[in-house]
């Protein structure tokens, strides 16, 4: 299987140990991680802790996420994924962008990139996200996927 994605711009690689620093720098990022679920990250162990589950991940026959990282440049400027439900046709999509990066489409064109590859590589035929109830550029993200809010009567706040 395929597990590198390229778009005009970007390179979308599997989370490996490799960028586990770069990773680290945006997800222990108060700032940055304001509007995540389980973000921020607390220490370096932590963030290393993630990327070995997700390196494992990828080595199973069948894996029930798919973690990668988002490169412009060669740079690490985010991260996108994909978690299976457990009828392996829904994943629920996710991302987060380096805040030095906001603003670019980066969000978008990874998330388009990842729904395409999950379509042909993973057999996926339906997507969800969810966002913080503030966090109106993710929003705006899955709007442009062509995503409409289905729930908006429980309000999901960071941690």
């Amino acid at each position: 299987m395929q597990s590198e994605i390229q778009t005009d711009r970007l390179i979308i690689r599997p989370l490996c140990m490799e960028y586990a620093a770069s990773l680290h720098t945006y997800i222990s990022d108060p700032d940055n991680a304001r509007m995540m679920l389980f973000l921020p990250h607390d220490s370096w162990e932590e963030t290393v802790e993630f990327v070995r589950k997700a390196e494992l991940e990828w080595r199973k026959q069948k894996p029930e996420y798919y973690e990668f990282i988002v490169l412009l440049g060669g740079q690490n400027v985010g991260s996108v994924s994909v978690y299976m439900e457990d009828d392996f046709q829904t994943g629920e999509l996710g991302w987060i962008i380096d805040k030095r990066y906001w603003h670019q489409g980066i969000a978008t064109e990874s998330a388009r990139a990842l729904v395409e590859y999950s379509v042909k590589q993973l057999g996926l035929k339906h997507f969800m996200a969810h966002c913080d109830a503030e966090n109106l550029a993710s929003r705006h993200v899955m709007e442009k996927l062509g995503m409409k809010l289905t729930d908006a009567g429980r309000v999901r706040k960071n941690r």
